[in-house]
């Protein structure tokens, strides 16, 4: 099989007009003395020849790569390819590439990674770090996606805001006692969303935390949560710190003989592609990731323009947080006043 042709370069363009290839780079890049009537003649017949600008050849010639990258803790968690997406959109907009790089939630992956894209000539990085670890600057500008409470965190959702939406939710169907589902105690947003719910709790409200992962070192991967058990303790709300867990509780709930959410109330965080659709639809509180990446990605770029791109630094933003959105769908309900009765009887 011949080989594919390649597109035409400066060179071939020159000739077919008559003109430098000096001219011709001038008016393709908009530098240079090239007359306005020139200049779009040449990026007429450039288009007509299917001419597409060497990245490689720029980054030779501007000593930038036009390329960001960006380091996810967990590809393989339904929420972080909704946040690369809109990553990529809005770097995308601001003529930027993005190389995408998972650190598997381990520390050593995630330094792995962060070195292996400034090897790969990154200009700048967005960061999503692992739980509870602090991004110090790399080589190049890096933009922190966490929590507002993370120390150098860039921009983020307004995680202790979306928890006390759900508390404020729950006080208002009437719940008294609310079980807080997290996964791991050491994790920044998780530990900012449990805290915006015990904030947001009304005078005769109350909450106990439940953390799977302490839970599965003692009992073992995939153990039974106790839940309809807590329910039986007099529990009525289930304030699941992601929709994942919210799905976990969900599930066992009604294995459980639990209606939900007649009997108890389930509620998650994020909004996830699924969160809608399952039975009975999911209320959680959703992330604006769009605006999120837009305010991480004009922030990184301000940086590389202002102090370059070999500087390492922890790119601040003048807005830090994100409101999120309390989505209310069929999983959370009234409390069922009989039982709120007798948790006041036995009170």
């Amino acid at each position: 099989m011949p080989p594919t042709r390649p597109g035409p370069n400066l060179s071939r363009i020159a000739t077919s007009l008559g003109v430098s290839v000096a001219t011709v780079s001038n008016a393709l890049s908009g530098k240079g003395r090239v007359s306005e009537q020139l200049a779009d003649k040449i990026k007429e017949h450039a288009a007509q020849l299917g001419y597409v600008p060497s990245q490689a050849g720029r980054a030779l010639r501007t000593g930038r790569s036009g390329v960001l990258g960006l380091v996810l803790p967990d590809i393989a968690n339904p929420l972080f390819p909704k946040l690369a997406q809109a990553i990529e959109f809005a770097a995308s907009a601001a003529g930027y590439g993005v190389l995408i790089a998972d650190s598997r939630g381990e520390v050593a992956p995630q330094t792995e990674a962060i070195n292996r894209l400034i090897e790969r000539g990154v200009e700048g990085m967005v960061i999503v770090p692992r739980r509870a670890t602090r991004i110090s600057a790399a080589a190049c500008p890096v933009a922190v996606i966490d929590t507002p409470s993370t120390p150098g965190n860039t921009v983020a959702a307004d995680h202790m805001q979306g928890g006390w939406a759900i508390a404020n939710h729950l006080a208002e169907l009437g719940h008294r006692r609310v079980l807080i589902i997290g996964n791991n105690p050491g994790s920044n947003v998780q530990n900012d969303r449990a805290c915006g719910i015990r904030s947001g709790l009304r005078p005769g409200m109350s909450s106990t935390t439940l953390w799977i992962e302490t839970l599965e070192r003692q009992n073992g991967s995939g153990c039974s949560l106790g839940l309809a058990a807590k329910v039986h303790e007099g529990y009525t709300a289930f304030a699941a710190l992601s929709d994942l867990q919210a799905l976990r509780a969900l599930t066992e709930l009604q294995r459980d003989g639990i209606h939900v959410p007649h009997m108890a109330s389930v509620t998650g965080f994020d909004d996830l592609i699924w969160s809608p659709v399952i039975t009975p639809s999911l209320t959680t509180v959703a992330m604006d990731v769009h605006a999120i990446a837009g305010i991480a990605i004009s922030s990184l770029l301000q940086t590389i323009q202002t102090r370059g791109s070999r500087e390492g630094v922890l790119v601040t933003s003048e807005i830090d947080r994100v409101p999120m959105q309390l989505i209310m769908r069929q999983s959370s309900g009234p409390a069922d006043p009989t039982r709120i009765s007798r948790q006041t009887e036995n009170s």
